[in-house]
């Protein structure tokens, strides 16, 4: 196994492990290369996947990585082994390497080699300096050993520390540099905050700053615009993709944004999956939202396999070019409708010509003002539907897209106050969903709970994703099975909406027509 070497940016990151980064981002990246990183485990709550941290173990590495549950960003890098790895300070090693290497301008070979962690002296006197006094965890249970939490801004060591030794009136700086039997540091964090004790309260639910900004990255020649951090729903067609550290917004308009303004406000896709006119016919034949027909299942076809997990986030997943997604042969061929696989923003776009979109809910007003000017012609490729990818840890699909948050603007109205959106249980988002399309759905069916649809990625014959289940199924009353298995998945439609779900009550993907 190659060692993992790192340098320490307190406050910005470890290495590449760069606070604010996505699960998937770093998923992706230790997955690239299994000699450093030979073992993985993922460890997340079954029953609140979303709103509960999330935890990638690297038992081989000695280092835990806690990202939050709603944006999946990673908010704390632990090293719980120095030993199993090379972490460095301003060219300067935190633990001389077993192998005797070390880092120019290191400390006096043999000072800190052969120890279990760096030492208090080494830390306090030598590495970063004098701080605040520190905070003392008592221990739990029967316990002799609390911990003696040094913190600078950014970065914490836990040393262990009998009950017995600490007093709030005693030198614990001079105790712990004399002590040979508890200077060593078990454990060091790397969070955002001035220290380890005002960071905890907020430590999965504050903003942090952009990846982009911080000097711990390297600089490449590959220039991104801002991620989207929320995608608003309005109902008829229209969204509003929200960009993360700005007050800017992209407007899509299901029917009428092209690819080539996709490509402008997005940049080009991470992949292109095209499909042919056979196993597309499902999209063509969606029916208007207040019509019960369905395709016939010897319609669907079987479509070819997405590209899986982590390779389908290069560029390399597609043999088109830049140039040939915004080409304007390909944009008004028919035959090329295809997806934009936008795997680092967490959706995917159908490209295919025009149809019109679902309507509007019952008594609601048109969000912003009608585009009276359609200049491209009929038969040109342009946005029709979107799949928003809620990267679940435990789905059949989790890793293949980052997360995309969502929420439904024609449902801020409730009595609770409460927003439907991406972290919202879907027993409340059918429930809000009913009574706001009750006037639109058929007498007996508004209030009546719907039988969902399922899905089971697994099986050989089913359709490699929920984007296959568009129009004309959102109020059929497709025959419920019982079938096991992670992989097996409900889709439950609504007009314009069509909703994934787990087992745990959480909606893995939104397709939106």
């Amino acid at each position: 196994m190659t060692l993992f070497t790192a340098q320490l940016h307190p406050g910005r990151g470890l290495g590449f492990l760069i606070l604010g980064a996505s699960l998937h981002d770093v998923l992706t990246r230790l997955k690239a290369e299994p000699q450093r990183f030979p073992k993985l485990e993922v460890l997340y709550s079954p029953d609140r996947p979303v709103t509960e941290p999330v935890c990638i173990n690297l038992p081989q590495n000695g280092i835990r990585l806690r990202f939050d549950g709603p944006e999946q960003r990673l908010r704390l890098v632990e090293v719980l082994d120095f030993t199993k790895n090379h972490v460095t300070f301003k060219d300067r090693d935190l633990l001389k390497p077993a192998n005797g290497t070390s880092a120019p301008g290191s400390p006096v070979p043999g000072e800190t080699s052969g120890a279990a962690g760096p030492t208090f002296r080494h830390i306090y006197h030598r590495l970063l300096g004098p701080t605040y006094a520190g905070e003392f965890i008592p221990p739990a249970g029967a316990q002799e050993d609390g911990i003696y939490v040094l913190s600078y801004p950014g970065v914490a060591f836990n040393f262990p520390m009998p009950k017995a030794s600490y007093s709030p009136n005693k030198d614990v700086v001079s105790l712990l540099s004399a002590a040979s039997s508890s200077q060593v540091a078990t454990s060091m964090a790397v969070f955002s905050g001035d220290s380890w004790a005002e960071a905890r309260p907020t430590l999965f639910t504050e903003v942090l700053p952009s990846i982009k900004s911080t000097s711990a990255l390297q600089r490449g020649k590959d220039v991104y615009p801002d991620e989207v951090s929320l995608v608003r729903l309005y109902g008829g067609g229209r969204i509003d993709l929200f960009r993360k550290w700005t007050s800017s917004a992209f407007r899509i308009q299901l029917g009428e944004t092209t690819p080539q303004q996709l490509v402008m406000e997005l940049g080009p896709p991470n992949a292109i999956y095209r499909k042919n006119d056979q196993n597309m016919v499902i999209h063509k034949m969606r029916t208007a939202s207040n019509t019960r027909s369905r395709p016939s299942a010897t319609d669907l076809g079987r479509p070819d396999d997405l590209t899986d997990t982590d390779q389908s986030s290069m560029n390399t997943g597609s043999d088109d070019s830049d140039e040939e997604a915004i080409d304007d042969q390909a944009a008004n061929n028919p035959s090329g409708t295809c997806f934009y696989n936008y795997f680092y923003l967490g959706f995917d776009v159908l490209l295919s010509t025009s149809t019109p979109p679902s309507g509007l809910p019952p008594g609601t007003e048109p969000a912003g003002p009608e585009n009276p000017i359609k200049s491209h012609h009929p038969d040109r490729l342009v946005v029709t539907k979107l799949v928003l990818h809620g990267n679940i840890p435990g789905s059949y699909e989790f890793n293949r897209h980052r997360r995309c948050r969502w929420e439904i603007a024609y449902l801020d109205d409730g009595e609770d106050g409460q927003p439907i959106n991406s972290e919202t249980e879907f027993r409340h988002v059918e429930e809000r969903m009913s009574d706001r399309w009750q006037e639109a759905l058929p007498a007996g069916k508004g209030s009546a709970r719907q039988r969902g649809m399922v899905l089971n990625r697994g099986w050989g014959d089913s359709p490699g994703s929920s984007c296959e289940f568009l129009g004309g199924w959102e109020e059929s009353g497709a025959r419920r099975a019982d079938a096991g298995g992670e992989s097996t998945t409900t889709l439950y439609g609504f007009p314009g909406l069509v909703f994934e779900v787990l087992k745990n009550d959480y909606v893995n993907t939104v397709t939106v027509f």
